[in-house]
């Protein structure tokens, strides 16, 4: 959604970014959703950015990106480096002004220094404020090429936002189609034809010292909403009941979480497991709550023909699915599967059985071969995670693939053996199974159209 001025670039609109940010917060209003961060590049856009923090209710932070500039014309970006390693080269202005790729690496070395001190500087030892599963809002004071603004927009789709706003008070048009095609959504006051720059559109635009950032990121920790402060994980002991047998297990709700992941543990696993507890403590922080519990009884756990009994395993799946769903607390959450070894076919099967029920599906070293001729009814987008040297495994895994009708992915985590227990491997699954499900577990809490 943008409006278009009818005037011309260089004609005041803002009496300063206090005011833009204040007309960007009304905009906003009744167009976001309740689970939303608002998120300010520094330094002149979080001035704004905590105007519209103010007016949604919601917590504020900053995402560090520094400009990359022309050598010889330093206000002119030719790209932008961010936080988390995140690189871009605006192509266009290198492709004009024939930068060579040394030049340019050159500065962007030096800009990525600089990013670091900035972002000591601005955060401290503070954390970032959680974005993973949630909408963004990502607030400029406005935009020239927009190279720093897509930089940012990277940096939050690596740390798991569900949905990124980009809102502006000014920018020219081909910046906002830029990107458009970036972010889900742009919101804009002002897109003039005639456009000479940022500042021309505000009757005060003084450059903001790192202090005025410090004291409205530390104004907006310490508000009476308390909202920059994150909530702990509710844990609660649970008996499952299926098929009139109690199967113990644990729930983990985050606050505010944006879909339910159903643990399938196989052969040799348990709702104890150390790997599958690591796997669940990290979706919990990306706001995904888990319902970890065993599918056999410890005596039904002794025998083998139980343990590979896929159709028992399937059942108890989608009997613990339908528990899940009474519960208030994570009764209307999206709901996916993470399975494995034996787990995965039966996460599998159950997903075959209870179609839109299931949203996605992961499986860690699992055996899906084993759901045999009910792959291909699976809907579910499902995605295949196998260590690299779990050789007989990984095969096992590419058969099945080719019987999957749904989307899928087959991910080779390098020097893994079946347990994953490789320094570094099992972050990788964690990291691979948080993604997918934030992909697709999340429904959009927002929708903007064009004005």
């Amino acid at each position: 959604m943008w409006h278009r001025s009818g005037g011309h670039g260089g004609a005041v609109q803002f009496r300063d970014r206090t005011e833009a940010g204040r007309a960007l917060g009304r905009r906003l209003q009744g167009v976001v959703g309740p689970d939303v961060v608002v998120v300010g590049l520094p330094r002149g856009g979080v001035p704004v950015a905590a105007e519209v923090a103010e007016a949604l209710g919601a917590p504020l932070d900053v995402v560090v990106v520094r400009k990359v500039g022309v050598p010889q014309q330093p206000e002119l970006a030719m790209g932008a480096v961010g936080e988390d390693g995140v690189t871009v080269v605006n192509r266009p202005v290198v492709a004009s002004g024939r930068i060579p790729a040394r030049t340019f690496e050159h500065a962007a070395e030096r800009a990525r220094g600089e990013l670091e001190e900035r972002l000591t500087l601005l955060r401290g030892d503070r954390p970032p404020v959680r974005v993973a599963g949630r909408m963004v809002v990502l607030v400029d004071d406005g935009l020239a090429t927009g190279s720093t603004a897509e930089a940012a927009v990277q940096v939050l789709r690596a740390r798991g936002a569900a949905r990124i706003v980009l809102a502006v008070p000014v920018a020219p048009p081909d910046a906002v189609a830029r990107l458009e095609r970036l972010a889900d959504a742009v919101v804009c006051l002002e897109a003039p034809e005639w456009f000479l720059s940022v500042g021309s559109w505000y009757a005060s635009f003084d450059p903001v010292p790192d202090d005025e950032v410090r004291r409205l990121l530390a104004g907006a920790r310490t508000s009476s909403g308390g909202v920059n402060r994150e909530p702990a994980v509710v844990e609660e002991a649970v008996s499952v009941t299926a098929a009139g047998v109690a199967l113990p297990g644990t729930l983990s709700v985050p606050a505010d979480p944006v879909g339910l992941v159903v643990f399938a543990h196989g052969s040799g696993s348990s709702a104890a497991s150390p790997r599958n507890r690591a796997v669940a403590a990290d979706l919990a922080e990306a706001g995904l709550a888990t319902l970890l519990f065993d599918l056999l009884t410890e005596a039904e756990g002794r025998r083998r023909e139980a343990v590979f009994d896929v159709d028992l395993l399937a059942g108890r799946l989608a009997a613990a699915t339908r528990w899940a769903s009474g519960r208030p607390d994570v009764g209307q959450l999206p709901v996916g599967y993470f399975g494995a070894s034996t787990g995965a076919a039966a996460a599998l099967v159950a997903a075959a059985d209870l179609g839109d029920e299931v949203r996605a599906v992961v499986s860690r070293g699992g055996r899906p071969d084993l759901a045999g001729d009910r792959l291909p009814d699976v809907t579910a987008p499902t995605l295949l995670v196998v260590g690299g040297r779990d050789t007989q495994v990984l095969r096992l895994n590419e058969r099945a693939r080719e019987l999957l009708r749904c989307e899928s992915r087959l991910e080779v985590v390098p020097g893994a053996t079946h347990l994953f227990e490789e320094p570094g491997t099992l972050e990788l699954v964690a990291g691979l199974a948080r993604d997918w499900f934030l992909s697709h577990l999340p429904r959009g809490t927002a929708t903007v159209s064009r004005a």
